[in-house]
Parts: C-alpha cells; structure tokens; sequence
C-alpha cells in the first residue's frame, strides 16, 4: 500500500502550501498520510484532505543528543500541541537564535546575506530552518543548490555550521507521549551512533522509521530487527520537502503487514 508518514509544508521547511501537498498526495495515491513539519503543527486546518484518504497528526521535533541530531516523530497528537506545546515553542525560539548566528558567521565569512534573506525565503513558517537559509544563498546567487549550500557552508565544520540546542530524544518521547501520542524515531540511518536507538528504546521510543527513501536493504534489515528486538512499531515516510531535491515525491509503497500494528495505533 502507498502510505507517507512523513512530509513537510512551508509550514516549516518545505516548499509546498498545505493543500498543494495534500492535493500531491492525491495524485500518487497515497491512502494515508501525516504532515511532519518541524516543530509546528500549523499545517494541520490549511488543507482537505483527499475523498477516501486518513490523514493522522503529526510532527517532526528536532532534538540534540551526543553531537547527533535525532529527529522524534509523534502522532495522533492534539492539534493545538496540550502539553507539547512549550516544547514546540522552546524548539521554535532555539530555531531562530540558531538561524541568526549562521547568518552572522556566514557574514563574517564573507556571504552577505541578512536575516531578512532567511525570513524572505522562511514566507511566514513558524519554524526557520537551514534549508531557508540555504535558500537564500541561491538566490544571491552564492550557491548553486541547497546540496551545494550544505556541503560548503552549513555542515559541520564549514563556515555557517552553529551546533543545535535543542532538546533531547528523551524529553521529546516523553512530551509526546505525555501529549497522548506515539513517538517515532526519524530516519535512523541518518545517526551518526546507532547505539543511541537502543538507549531510546528502553527509554520508551513508540516505533522507528525503518522504511525510508536512503535507507539500503541492509539498513532496513538491520532496524527491522531492532524493532522487532524492542517490540517497536514500524513506519515509513518520504520527508518529502521539495520536488527539486525529492525528486521521487511524496508516497512509499509498503507492505501492509509491516505497518499493520503501526496503522492499527495512529489510525485505527
């Protein structure tokens, strides 16, 4: 079945307005899906979802935790965030201080962007994030491409990189699970330490996101014996953002049985 678990609007760092990307999902046919913007939940009540679909509530929380960024997934949320709320906006404020300094770093580096470049680029989202930042840099015409951008000037250990502080995987489980929700660690593969899913794991993680687009057979089986392991729920997703750099689009097609009990929680 063609599912997505995982996308984003210009609510956060995508490109794409809430109903242009339900009406995307329309057209690949994905049957149910979850808008995941970074640290908001403001895309939930700007769109229709399509005739026969389920759409679930959810959100990507950016967290911090052994110089790895460790992104949460929660679901089945309440759409004004209940308890999650404060965490949201303590991530949302770390968000635009973080923005701020790469802005400085990269001006003192000798790309003379402003602030009010990213924000241009940000359109209104409540959440500022690299990718508006490398944005801008295209359109000064500084880079040709966010891939370009990242590698140059946002990773570590190049000229714009401010390390994240935000929370950690651990208080973000616990806020979405306090919320009433179910807590999915992001793009595991993407970790620099591997170890860190099993010390979540036992601090409650709901599931993983085993089924992702850069995940190889061997990533896939190795975290579908980790879930099986901790008795995680298994998902998937696209984190779709953008056409130009997701050029697969929105939609993962997945065996049904392996996101069963997945389905029967957040949608059931």
């Amino acid at each position: 079945m063609i599912v997505d678990f995982h996308s984003h609007t210009r609510a956060s760092d995508g490109s794409l307005a809430p109903q242009a990307l339900s009406d995307f999902m329309r057209k690949r046919g994905v049957r149910i899906f979850a808008v995941t913007d970074h640290d908001t939940l403001a895309a939930y009540g700007q769109f229709e979802a399509p005739g026969g679909s389920t759409v679930v509530t959810g959100i990507e929380i950016n967290t911090s935790y052994h110089e790895n960024e460790v992104h949460l997934l929660g679901y089945r949320l309440p759409l004004d965030g209940g308890p999650l709320e404060a965490v949201l906006a303590r991530n949302r404020a770390a968000r635009r201080t973080r923005i701020g300094r790469t802005v400085e770093q990269l001006q003192a580096a000798g790309y003379p962007i402003a602030m009010s470049d990213v924000e241009a680029e940000a359109e209104g989202a409540e959440s500022l994030g690299r990718p508006h930042v490398g944005k801008a840099l295209i359109r000064r015409g500084m880079v040709r491409d966010i891939e370009t951008a990242f590698r140059l000037l946002l990773r570590r250990g190049t000229p714009g990189y401010v390390p994240s502080s935000h929370i950690t995987p651990h208080a973000a489980i616990e806020a979405i699970q306090a919320a009433g929700g179910i807590a999915v660690l992001a793009h595991p593969g993407r970790l620099h330490d591997y170890e860190i899913v099993d010390e979540l794991a036992e601090h409650g993680l709901d599931g993983l996101e085993v089924f992702y687009p850069t995940h190889e057979r061997g990533a896939v089986q190795h975290f579908r014996d980790k879930a099986a392991r901790f008795g995680l729920l298994m998902s998937g997703g696209s984190d779709f953002h953008d056409i130009r750099y997701h050029t697969r689009g929105v939609g993962m097609e997945i065996e049904e049985a392996d996101i069963r009990p997945f389905l029967d929680r957040v949608a059931g």
